[in-house]
């Protein structure tokens, strides 16, 4: 999944999606986040014609206020991988195929641009879309199959560098740039063979393998259509062109964003999305603290307010829980991240020292900056409770039964290092999160006998700074989720010796020739043998070439304004569910 925004509270789903009910008890929630492992169905042409099932009480009119306290990462659907431009993509920008989240939390992929999920042939290895009628974008220009070719092809461009990568690589391998340097911005493209779009409705992708994760792959932001016409290339991200419900009116870039609605959306065409208000006006540099004290309040305009993917700020959590007025407000549920204290591989080549570390962090002193219980439980591994192979006793460094850190071990074990490869510069995103997170790093590592420098980066391009090859850091907190409900989507990005480069996810630069033939072999399995696969990649991983430390899974805990109406928690954004909100007055 799209990587947690930095400095965020949050993450994925429960059960029933009537707001979530993730809160003290690991077990249980755990248990409860498991739903979100199941195997995603794709649906017909049926289920993919819109209009959008109504919000009970849904009512039109009003705007809705947006707190964020970081700006957003990117808004060029082709960069977006991050949680924060995710959940605003979601108003803003129409892929082929779409999921389709029910009210037990049940997701599909439906028919987005396309008449449906997509028909496969050839044994899966070629797929086709056929696009529906009367799409247009917020110019009022239809929407053809160039534009999908547009789409697909621009991500082989230079200035393309931090989105996701699935289709590109499958489509011409781990080099694809090479295949179509230009991104078909100078009038070359991706032959007939690999990407054929034979008139204006019909899109066929050729593999040389089955692809059956294709109809979810497209249904990521990162994969939304981008018209050609209006393409700035670089500066697209300042005024990307809607084809969903609402379009951009105003970017103040980390001030504010202001949406309105996009007359040239027709819900006809959309099962997915609403526009029951005529706005969101999106308010950065509002922090958690902040946000959390006026949304408890309820005066004015925050009556009107949401989150966008911060939370509850921790020392406020008792505040909500007690109060069962704003209680009532709140939206809850296990997330598919898993944070991880991840190490440049480039810098920290001694296997002692992320050892050490590993044994050393503090996942309680982690967990209390983020709520508790209700912000996160411990995580002795790499995968997550919300994914397939999931093992809660897999737990390699004791972090269940030392959860405070394994100090004496990793004393131990530093014993002998040159005082010159204990000195680690630690980077952290410029939030309240991101300071306490800093805090808990530096006095667990500090009392083993790390020198600890501490760097801070900004938090809005945390992910693009630290995704960098020559970064200059030696370790730096991430968070990443599935894409769907798959370990490819968590071990291939981030620990695949191909995915070594600017812009991507594998943010310890790990180049490992058993880990990149697991994979491999993992990727043409079924998924009964893939799972024995993908855990002995999991367990080598861990074990052998310790790449990070895992810390803590998250949960989110959000809060809204008493006048926000169909609030509920989005198994699929691991957020308040966006395209449905309403405003009750």
């Amino acid at each position: 999944m799209i990587a947690i925004a930095a400095g965020s509270l949050a993450l994925t789903g429960c059960s029933k999606n009537e707001g979530g009910k993730s809160g003290k008890d690991s077990k249980k929630d755990q248990k409860e986040a498991a739903v979100q492992s199941k195997a995603v169905t794709y649906v017909d042409a049926a289920g993919s014609t819109g209009p959008a099932k109504d919000v009970p009480g849904a009512k039109p009119g009003g705007t809705i206020t947006v707190y964020q306290e970081a700006g957003l990462s990117h808004l060029d659907p082709s960069q977006i991988y991050v949680s924060d431009a995710g959940q605003v993509a979601n108003l803003l920008f129409r892929r082929l195929t779409q999921f389709q989240e029910d009210d037990k939390g049940n997701v599909s992929v439906v028919g987005d641009l396309a008449t449906d999920s997509g028909k496969s042939s050839d044994g899966g290895k070629t797929w086709t879309f056929t696009l529906k009628d009367g799409i247009k974008d917020e110019n009022g220009n239809p929407i053809t199959s160039a534009d999908v070719r547009h789409t697909v092809e621009r991500q082989y461009a230079k200035f393309i560098f931090d989105g996701p990568t699935y289709l590109q690589t499958w489509l011409s391998g781990a080099e694809y740039r090479k295949a179509l340097p230009g991104g078909g911005f100078d009038g070359k493209h991706l032959p007939a063979s690999v990407l054929d779009t034979p008139d204006d409705k019909t899109v066929v992708f050729h593999f040389d393998q089955a692809r059956p994760d294709l109809p979810q792959t497209l249904a990521m932001a990162g994969y939304a259509v981008v018209p050609a016409k209006g393409d700035t290339k670089e500066r697209y991200e300042k005024k990307p062109v809607s084809t969903g419900p609402y379009k951009i009116a105003e970017n103040k870039a980390g001030k504010t964003l202001k949406l309105v609605k996009n007359t040239n959306w027709d819900p006809k065409t959309d099962s997915v999305r609403h526009q029951y208000v005529d706005g969101f006006t999106i308010q950065f540099g509002v922090t958690e603290s902040t946000q959390t004290k006026r949304l408890i309040a309820d005066e004015g305009d925050n009556k009107n307010a949401i989150q966008l993917t911060n939370g509850v700020e921790a020392t406020q959590i008792q505040d909500v829980i007690n109060n069962p007025e704003a209680s009532k407000r709140t939206v809850k549920g296990y997330q598919p991240y898993v944070m991880t204290l991840t190490f440049n591989l480039d810098r920290v080549k001694d296997k002692k020292v992320r050892e050490a570390v590993t044994y050393a962090v503090n996942s309680k002193s982690l967990i209390a900056g983020e709520g508790g219980a209700y912000g996160g439980d411990v995580a002795p591994n790499y995968f997550a409770p919300t994914l397939p192979g999931y093992e809660p006793s897999y737990d390699p460094y004791g972090r269940l039964k030392t959860p405070q850190g394994n100090i004496a071990k990793a004393k131990e074990i530093l014993k002998g290092v040159p005082a010159a490869e204990k000195k680690i510069v630690f980077a952290y995103a410029n939030s309240e999160a991101g300071q306490k997170r800093k805090v808990a790093i530096e006095d667990a590592l500090t009392k083993v006998g790390f020198d600890v420098v501490a760097k801070e980066v900004d938090a809005a391009s945390y992910y693009e700074q630290i995704g960098k090859l020559k970064n200059p850091y030696d370790a730096y907190i991430t968070g990443w989720g599935q894409d769907w409900p798959s370990p490819g989507t968590v071990v291939t990005p981030i620990y695949d010796g191909s995915q070594v480069f600017d812009g991507s996810a594998n943010y310890s630069h790990v180049k490992d020739p058993k880990v990149d033939a697991l994979i491999k072999k993992a990727l043409t399995q079924n998924p009964t043998e893939a799972a024995k696969t993908w855990k002995e990649a999991h367990h080598y991983l861990l074990e052998n070439v310790i790449p990070a430390a895992p810390l803590w899974y998250t949960k989110q805990f959000q809060i809204s304004g008493s006048n926000v109406g169909g609030a509920r928690y989005g198994s699929v954004s691991s957020l308040i569910d966006i395209t449905r909100l309403y405003l009750k007055s």
